[in-house]
């Protein structure tokens, strides 16, 4: 018994020393202005979409999709949205895509008008389980499926591709993805984006080393959602903070090289002014993992404009067409 007693002080001591850290990690003052810019978003205004169905997803949520497009085409095209808001993003390039395929728009579980539980999903990984069920409930045999997903939807995308539905995709298009917080792409806070709260982050780390996941609930990071789209017409619908089991869920895994090395043929496609990560570093990072891609930069466009450049819809059908 003797001997048990260093390893029982050893693991008292560093819960005590996670705990620590979570509770001593106070929220950051939310911020209103910086970040990314809403302003040419909110101008725009928004284009019909039809409304959204629910698709029953293995534990019974409904999780909420719009769907566009010819239900037999021979692409099926997922367009997956990014942090913080919802499939309302895609109200100009689903439309414009569902001339080359079928288009579904999901609203990922903890987002939209019917989160279930808004910042928050039930278990790590539960994210891109809810992607493999749309797709095997919506998808014909016979359709090429090519998932797009904008930036932390990217992120999301690789880390699918990481995992065990890797087969459930025959392509990707990633929107200025969101690697890593550590990637040579991202830069600090995603440019003033994203307010992470990191001891919290390195103290449920610990307690997850350990398969403890009863706080996995708690918020880790929260988002610079400007008063103009909060007090607008569907602030309701913005979602301004992730639990730590949405957030982990929402990005590629630690080992983020590893889930980019097992990406099917992608493209990628950022906007030379992204003012949340650094569009000339995709290219030199993830070519040294993998040779399934192709980049490309737009001029003129920054995080939010580049799902709406006309340049990103021509690359988007002409990666479709090439992996037929």
């Amino acid at each position: 018994m003797k001997y048990l007693l260093p390893f029982v002080y050893g693991f008292a001591g560093t819960f005590i020393v996670a705990l620590g850290l979570i509770l001593i990690d106070r929220k950051p003052e939310t911020p209103t202005s910086g970040g990314l810019n809403f302003t040419e978003r909110l101008q725009r205004g928004l284009s019909a979409l039809p409304a959204p169905r629910g698709v029953d997803m293995r534990d019974g949520y409904a999780l909420r999709v719009r769907a566009l497009g010819a239900a037999d085409a021979d692409t099926l095209f997922v367009l997956v949205h990014g942090s913080g808001w919802n499939g309302l993003q895609f109200d100009g390039l689903g439309p414009a895509l569902a001339q080359s395929g079928r288009v579904l728009i999901p609203d990922l579980r903890g987002h939209g008008a019917e989160p279930g539980r808004r910042g928050d999903v039930d278990y790590i990984g539960q994210l891109e389980d809810d992607l493999a069920d749309l797709i095997r409930a919506e998808a014909t045999p016979s359709q090429k499926v090519v998932i797009v997903g904008h930036s932390s939807g990217g992120g999301l995308v690789v880390r699918m591709a990481g995992g065990q539905h890797r087969d459930l995709m025959d392509g990707a298009v990633l929107l200025a993805p969101f690697l890593k917080h550590n990637a040579p792409t991202t830069r600090p806070n995603s440019g003033g984006w994203a307010q992470v709260r990191t001891k919290r982050i390195i103290g449920l780390s610990i307690l997850n080393t350990f398969r403890i996941r009863v706080l996995n609930h708690l918020p880790i990071i929260h988002f610079a959602m400007p008063d103009s789209v909060t007090s607008g017409p569907i602030g309701h619908l913005a979602t301004t903070e992730y639990s730590y089991r949405l957030n982990t869920s929402f990005a590629p895994r630690s080992n983020y090289t590893a889930d980019i090395a097992a990406l099917p043929p992608f493209a990628l496609v950022v906007g030379a002014e992204d003012e949340a990560f650094f569009a000339a570093e995709y290219e030199p990072l993830m070519s040294v993992h993998s040779d399934a891609g192709r980049y490309v930069i737009v001029d003129g466009e920054n995080h939010l404009g580049v799902v709406d450049a006309a340049r990103t819809l021509d690359e988007i059908r002409d990666f479709a067409e090439s992996i037929r």
